[in-house]
């Protein structure tokens, strides 16, 4: 059994990283940012995954954005901070920062580049859990890594005192419903929460512990009301929540055809509501100004539907 009694639970935001336009952070906000996520009632907010573009931040960004971010939540949720690279070592001392700056738990996709075994994944994230003093989630996202964490694997290193969860942005359903009947009868307090939006509510009806959800940086109270109407049991109000969720994804997340258009559609989306400028870092480019265009319209029109059923 891991250290934690109790799984975690709820819907955490990746939040995006606002950025002016000459690529710093942008620290106003960063605090209008959190205090937006915070008022939505999220669970916790994770910094620099995919949505935040921490593999595109030097070091020195990563740490004044954990710094802030600690500073401007002040214990109103809990943080999660992503320490995963393609150095071990630089994971390692990302990971005491974090802790160090009062982080709550530190968070590890594959490291990029090299293919791993089954074998060296389970020994990399053993000897990462080991150096920290954060609670760890395993972040499954082969995506971007390239590489599938098996649920042999997962379940060898659920028990590890220091692993306490998984964030599986896979996609994958059949994967993740064996992960729950594989893992949850031996470690039912180990955490394991849902990527892709779409997949909250039925990932939850199966024994999921709920979501990381990237639309909820944009609109926070939708995928917390999602999630308490599917732990209430509430069919009616899942369909109806459900319905806006499956609109974030199809008139936000793939307006700007590009492979991360997901990512590009929510700066837009929140730029167009004033929240962030809508500026990325290199390598990526923002939306094109006629997809932002599209998608703040859309972005109104489903804040507007909300509005309706909340």
């Amino acid at each position: 059994m891991s250290v934690n009694k109790k799984a975690f639970e709820g819907v955490v935001t990746p939040m995006v990283t606002p950025f002016t336009a000459d690529g710093a952070i942008d620290r106003q906000a960063l605090q209008r940012l959190v205090d937006h996520l915070v008022d939505g009632g999220v669970n916790g907010i994770f910094l620099m995954g995919t949505t935040g573009e921490g593999a595109s931040m030097p070091v020195a960004m990563q740490h004044e954005l954990i710094r802030l971010a600690a500073e401007y939540i002040a214990g109103r949720t809990k943080l999660f901070v992503h320490v995963a690279d393609s150095c071990l070592e630089r994971s390692i001392e990302l990971g005491k920062f974090a802790a160090e700056c009062g982080a709550d738990y530190a968070v590890a996709a594959l490291p990029y580049y090299f293919s791993l075994t089954q074998e060296e994944i389970v020994a990399y994230y053993t000897r990462l859990a080991d150096n920290l003093s954060l609670p760890l989630f395993l972040y499954n996202i082969p995506a971007q890594t390239k590489m599938m964490i098996s649920v042999a694997s997962v379940k060898a290193l659920a028990v590890h005192p220091n692993i306490i969860g998984m964030k599986d942005s896979s996609g994958n359903g059949t994967y993740f419903n064996t992960l729950l009947a594989e893992i949850k009868p031996e470690h039912p307090d180990f955490a394991i929460m849902v990527g892709p939006d779409e997949m909250l509510a039925s990932t939850m009806a199966l024994g999921g512990n709920g979501g990381v959800n990237s639309g909820s940086n944009i609109f926070p109270h939708l995928y917390v009301e999602l999630f308490k109407a599917v732990k209430a049991s509430d069919s009616a109000r899942i369909s109806k929540l459900q319905a806006i969720v499956m609109k974030v994804s199809t008139l936000i997340y793939s307006v700007d055809n590009t492979p991360v258009s997901f990512m590009k559609g929510l700066k837009a989306a929140m730029a167009s509501l004033g929240l962030i400028q809508n500026c990325v870092m290199p390598p990526l480019h923002p939306a094109t100004e006629k997809a932002s265009s599209t998608i703040a319209a859309n972005t109104a029109a489903i804040r507007n539907l909300i509005d309706e059923v909340l």
